[in-house]
């Protein structure tokens, strides 16, 4: 059962201003919001705060739902940046993941844009249609992120806004996601650069970190960095302090923006599938030298002479290689 608005209310901490920090090489910066003192005017009408969460939620009898990692924002700002961080504009068509009470897409709409909005909870699916029923610019699909046929939605949707055309103008992504779909919700999106211009996520911190600045010879170097640099150029925009949510996650979050790729753009394999299929073998068996790892490909020798060509010791493990590394020791050693 819910508790009552007015128990909830006094159970939210102040938003703290934090420090700004560094890790892994990382500017590490902190949005510090500004509040509106007494008589200044608002930079825009209805803003969505604690107390609009709560009565939204409320208004349906819903609670988060942790098993759909619900954590919805309560700093109104926050989303300004986000939205900011994508550069969206007038006439812009936009993806957005989960829009729960619709904070984030009450800011996508007062910027111009059209949004498509997936989210899987069909109680706030309802709510975020009533709630801006009157714009004209909003289409809600109750549907699971990572089962939905996005490019088809979004090419859908491109044909019937007439503002638009469909032959130069790209979508984007602006989202709130929740964590624990972050890896399925970028291996969908990432490849799509022929549709999407920029994929800008809210994630949690430490996966932003790792995802924006892979580091050679450590632990956290893994497959996905791979992915997410041949299909993209990730940046760490802005880490957002936990407090900023409700219910409080255990973690802090952080805006990442990827600039996707054109497919002309990739790097050059001679198959994509045979390449990461590779890229997965070896880090599979991370502390195995690839002479090892990848002798289901070729012989250990072909593998040592592949190696040596790209200036690469034969004894070299996964995580010493980069992304071009791994380019050209797929286009040495895979025959297609």
């Amino acid at each position: 059962m819910l508790p009552s608005s007015l128990s909830y209310l006094q159970t939210l901490p102040p938003i703290p201003h934090p420090e700004q920090v560094s890790k892994a090489g990382i500017r590490r910066r902190t949005l510090r919001i500004a509040c509106a003192g007494r008589g200044s005017k608002a930079a825009r009408p209805a803003t969505d705060d604690y107390h609009s969460t709560l009565r939204a939620l409320n208004s349906k009898g819903r609670f988060p739902r942790k098993s759909l990692g619900q954590h919805y924002m309560l700093n109104s700002e926050i989303n300004d940046h986000l939205a900011a961080a994508a550069g969206v504009g007038e006439g812009d068509l936009v993806l957005e993941i989960g829009p729960g009470t619709g904070s984030l897409t009450n800011v996508l709409l007062n910027s111009g844009a059209f949004v498509l909005a997936v989210e899987k909870d069909k109680h706030m699916a309802t709510l975020v249609s009533e709630r801006f029923s009157s714009t004209g610019k909003l289409k809600v699909l109750t549907e699971d992120i990572v089962k939905c046929h996005v490019r088809s939605h979004v090419s859908s949707l491109f044909e019937s806004i007439t503002e638009m055309d469909p032959e130069t103008k790209k979508a984007k992504v602006v989202a709130n996601i929740p964590f624990n779909i972050s890896t399925d919700v970028i291996k969908l999106l990432l490849p799509m650069g022929d549709i999407f211009s920029e994929v800008v996520l809210l994630l949690q911190d430490e996966t932003a970190l790792r995802l924006a600045e892979s580091s050679l010879r450590t632990s956290e170097y893994r497959p996905i960095n791979i992915f997410v640099n041949f299909y993209s150029d990730p940046e760490y925009k802005f880490k957002v302090p936990r407090t900023n949510f409700f219910p409080q996650p255990n973690v802090d979050a952080a805006v990442v923006s990827f600039k996707l790729k054109q497919p002309k753009d990739y790097p050059e394999v001679s198959s994509r599938k045979s390449f990461f299929s590779m890229v997965n073998s070896a880090f599979n068996e991370k502390r195995k030298m690839l002479r090892k790892s990848l002798q289901h490909i070729c012989t250990s020798i072909e593998i040592e002479e592949a190696l040596r060509s790209i200036s690469l010791l034969p004894t070299s493990r996964p995580e010493e290689l980069t992304l071009d590394d791994f380019v050209k020791l797929h286009n040495l050693i895979v025959k297609e």
